[in-house]
């Protein structure tokens, strides 16, 4: 018998399988069995001593702030806790020192978190110029050629929640800041598989939420600004975190911390992000990292397998498949029959996939194996 693969181990942590084969990271992840452990033993907790753990969760969540540092090489203090993407978009669009006349890069195929709260500085005289993208992706030249001198943000999502098209991130800051723009970067759809490294990208900010491939309940997410940055945004949401001396309630004084903790403003999500810290251990002992990803050269390896399986019979693959461009997100069609009613068919079957932009969208994660994928694409095959 052979020995069992990195990736067997991380299939054993996963209850989902083998019920099901589960193609939906992209969407909602299973919670691996360590992550739903902490929860369980928050509860218990919670539930025997009210707030006398408070301290070692406190603590926990400090931990897990500084696992999100390592894992995309910033500084711990460049990290802030937020509740989910939509709120760290918000932040920079709502908070920077925008004037009457400036502007906005943005694509016009980005998920609404992305697209929204930069829509609505039309109100005070931004222009938002939307990127029109055709196929599966833009060219980076496509981007840069919106810029102007009026330009003062590009905000994209590094892997494309439809199509699954990864930016080549490094590349498009260095062009934007040739402009003297900044880089605002959506990574919710790669962080966690695919390394991310902040100084080498040379990104300004970037938002995420990690029930994805971050595998973690809804709630829990992460906000980075790069440090000489602070100033430029100013805080939306203020109170007792966003301070130098959080804890001291019998203090008033509106003294910011010199950090990201000054965008965070109330209390934490701590169950949530004492799962993320135990998700964020597992991806990491699997080589998930910010230089290289074993995790994610596992993710393209059996992201390529289901390519070539759903051509064989006959699917149209809409996704770009070339090198680095690839993700976990794979887009397709069967010409002539209904995707959503191909989706209902295979959740019948105990395959989970979503539909997105009127096409079927698989996002394999490293535990999928091949049985999984013959589970797929039988039961596509069976209509």
């Amino acid at each position: 018998m052979s020995l069992p693969t990195p990736w067997d181990q991380f299939r054993q942590e996963m209850t989902i399988a083998p019920e099901w084969a589960y193609f939906d990271h992209s969407s909602v992840s299973p919670l691996p069995r360590r992550t739903a452990n902490l929860i369980r033993q928050y509860v218990d907790q919670a539930a025997a001593g009210g707030n006398l753990h408070w301290p070692d969760w406190a603590r926990a969540v400090e931990k897990t702030r500084s696992k999100i540092a390592s894992l995309v090489n910033a500084d711990t203090d460049e990290i802030a806790l937020l509740p989910n993407t939509t709120h760290g978009v918000s932040l920079v669009a709502g908070g920077f020192d925008w004037k009457p006349g400036d502007s906005v890069v943005v694509l016009n195929n980005e998920f609404p978190a992305n697209l929204y709260p930069w829509m609505h500085l039309e109100s005070i005289g931004v222009e938002v110029r939307q990127v029109q993208v055709e196929g599966a992706g833009p060219t980076l030249d496509d981007i840069v050629a919106a810029i102007d001198s009026t330009t003062r943000i590009v905000a994209v999502s590094w892997v494309a929640f439809a199509t699954g098209y990864r930016l080549d991130i490094a590349k498009l800051t260095e062009m934007v800041h040739a402009h003297g723009a900044l880089m605002f970067v959506d990574v919710i759809q790669a962080l966690g598989v695919f390394p991310f490294d902040v100084k080498a990208t040379g990104v300004d900010f970037f938002a995420s939420t990690s029930q994805k491939w971050l595998m973690t309940p809804e709630g829990v997410g992460m906000f980075y600004i790069r440090r000489e940055h602070l100033d430029k945004v100013r805080p939306l949401f203020v109170g007792p975190s966003s301070m130098v001396k959080p804890y001291d309630y019998d203090r008033i004084a509106l003294e910011f911390a010199d950090s990201a903790r000054r965008f965070e403003g109330g209390s934490k999500n701590m169950i949530g992000y004492m799962a993320l810290g135990g998700s964020l251990d597992l991806l990491m002992e699997l080589g998930a990292g910010a230089e290289q990803s074993a995790v994610g050269d596992r993710v393209l390896e059996i992201g390529d397998l289901a390519v070539e399986r759903l051509q064989s019979i006959g699917a149209s693959i809409f996704s770009d498949r070339e090198g680095d461009k690839r993700s976990g997100i794979i887009s397709f069609e069967f010409p002539g029959q209904d995707p959503n009613q191909l989706r209902n068919l295979c959740v019948d079957a105990k395959v989970a996939l979503s539909v997105r932009g009127g096409r079927l969208r698989i996002s394999p994660h490293a535990y999928t194996n091949e049985e999984d994928v013959d589970r797929l694409v039988e039961a596509l095959r069976s209509v």
